[in-house]
């Protein structure tokens, strides 16, 4: 059973009652809301993602929920809470869609022990997986959502799971984040994928959401063997420049990136070096999504 095979009103019972049993890629997420906007988004958002018995373990249990005292009525707010821990303030409940979203990146990014967890966007092609990271601003997400509807299958818009034991990475594979000037670019560029609607004055400007390829949710369990590390960098009105980097500084780089280096110790600073190793690195300047796009595309495997 998948998510769009609940009628509106059974979701909402889940939500509302034992959670939404959701599975992306190795993980499953238990959500659980009576907030409108979650159960909206999540129809919108994951049609096409499986979901598990109400009983079964859940690596993630998650609550979105209203303020509290007068928070329930006079400027209604959202909580997200993991365990009982509330790692972000809450927001007001029209941002509930991207306060899940970012609360499902925390409990990856900070409870995932099993793999190295890196902040990077990463994609696969015949079986080779692009990573893309990139700080705030630097157009990962943007450049990451279009290669994904120009035929490269999503893995993740921000999140590299590495294997700790050989050099391969795991698909996480969520819908894309977009902000502010990407929302307009995106929607047109891919006019055929389904979007939320944009959500203003968050703690990052305008969001909103680009559905994940249905293709790229039904693969969610197939790994791809690392080959590119790009570090993106857009520039309004540059031309496409792409540029080999040292295979050392990258890795520098990535270890920055990395949310959970320096807690695995050894077995972090192997994982990384077997994934850089067998990658080609580059730095990749760029303003105008179709030439970046066919660059990357003809990168050689």
């Amino acid at each position: 059973m998948i998510v769009a095979d609940l009628s509106p009103e059974e979701l909402r019972g889940r939500l509302g009652g034992a959670g939404l049993s959701l599975r992306v890629g190795a993980y499953l997420f238990r959500i659980h809301s009576p907030l409108e906007p979650v159960a909206r988004g999540l129809a919108l958002m994951y049609p096409d993602y499986p979901l598990a018995p109400e009983g079964e373990f859940a690596d993630f249990p998650v609550r979105v929920m209203p303020g509290r005292f007068l928070r329930r009525w006079l400027q209604p707010q959202a909580r997200f809470l993991a365990n009982g821990h509330l790692p972000f303030k809450p927001m007001p409940t029209c941002q509930a869609l991207p306060l899940l979203e970012w609360g499902l990146n925390w409990c990856v990014s900070n409870k995932v022990f099993d793999r190295l967890v890196i902040h990077s966007a990463v994609l696969e092609r015949k079986g080779l997986a692009l990573l893309l990271p990139g700080s705030p601003g630097a157009g990962k997400s943007t450049l990451c959502a279009a290669l994904a509807y120009s035929g490269w299958r999503l893995l993740s818009d921000e999140l590299t799971l590495a294997d700790l034991g050989v050099p391969r990475v795991y698909p996480l594979p969520r819908p894309i984040s977009l902000k502010n000037r990407s929302i307009g670019i995106l929607k047109e560029y891919a006019p055929g994928a389904v979007c939320s609607e944009p959500v203003h004055d968050t703690s990052k400007g305008s969001v909103a959401l680009m559905r994940a390829p249905a293709d790229s949710v039904a693969r969610a369990l197939e790994p791809a063997l690392p080959r590119w590390v790009v570090f993106p960098r857009y520039v309004a009105g540059a031309s496409s420049d792409l540029r080999p980097l040292s295979r050392g500084i990258a890795f520098m780089r990535l270890a920055e990136q990395g949310f959970n280096y320096g807690l695995l110790g050894r077995a972090g600073f192997d994982a990384l070096s077997d994934l850089v190793d067998g990658c080609d690195c580059h730095e990749f300047r760029y303003s105008r999504l179709e030439e970046a796009v066919a660059l990357l595309g003809a990168l050689d495997g």
